[in-house]
């Protein structure tokens, strides 16, 4: 069975409302009849920029393990918290569903979403034609997990602004909060970056 991609067809997707166009030959400032979006058979600098993107997230995803996600102060003391120690915490105190949501939120999905990214962004780089439909089911999983990601975030900034009990108890985010938090934005941003349209034209290299 042999694919016809869009551009072969000489049909022109919006990247914003997704409408279809039959652009001339030369797409170069078309604008979407629709919702005005400028028109591209690829997104310009993909790979440029979704590369930039994933190495920021490589980097920040350190610190984001490491540094304390979670300061808790007390008239008893003060107690810092990384993502897996809260993970270590509620798996010893019994919650152990609530520890491998958090786990599999906060640290399998983030480094699953990078190694995923650089596994596209290699593949596409090296002109693969290898399991080309797997691989864009690849990209849109990753494009709807990411979100989810958020969700120890969530959960301090909610514990950070309700528990406030003045001398007696209050609970900041910490700096590894703001590094995951940038972390997931990033890695958002590399998704949209990329444009999956690329791992199907080495089908349209292989023809010419």
């Amino acid at each position: 069975m042999t694919a016809t991609t869009a551009v072969e067809a000489g049909l022109l997707a919006c990247h914003a409302c997704g409408l279809i166009h039959r652009p001339p030959a030369a797409a170069h400032g078309a604008v979407c009849a629709r919702c005005g979006s400028s028109l591209h058979f690829r997104k310009p600098d993909s790979l440029s920029r979704t590369w930039a993107l994933l190495i920021a997230s490589w980097v920040l995803i350190v610190p984001a393990n490491v540094l304390p996600v979670m300061k808790t102060g007390s008239l008893f003391g003060s107690e810092k918290d990384t993502i897996f120690s809260g993970v270590v915490y509620l798996w010893t105190s019994g919650s152990w569903p609530l520890a491998l949501i958090l786990f599999t939120a906060s640290i399998a999905v983030p480094f699953g979403k990078l190694a995923a990214l650089t596994f596209l962004l290699v593949s596409v780089q090296q002109g693969s034609a290898w399991a080309r439909r797997e691989r864009t089911r690849l990209y849109r999983v990753l494009e709807f997990v990411g979100r989810w990601s958020m969700i120890d975030i969530y959960v301090a900034a909610m514990l950070t602004a309700l528990v406030q009990f003045g001398s007696l108890m209050n609970i900041q985010a910490g700096s590894g909060a703001i590094a995951f938090g940038t972390v997931v934005v990033l890695t958002m941003f590399a998704a949209e970056s990329f444009d999956p349209r690329l791992i199907w034209d080495p089908v349209e290299k292989k023809r010419g």
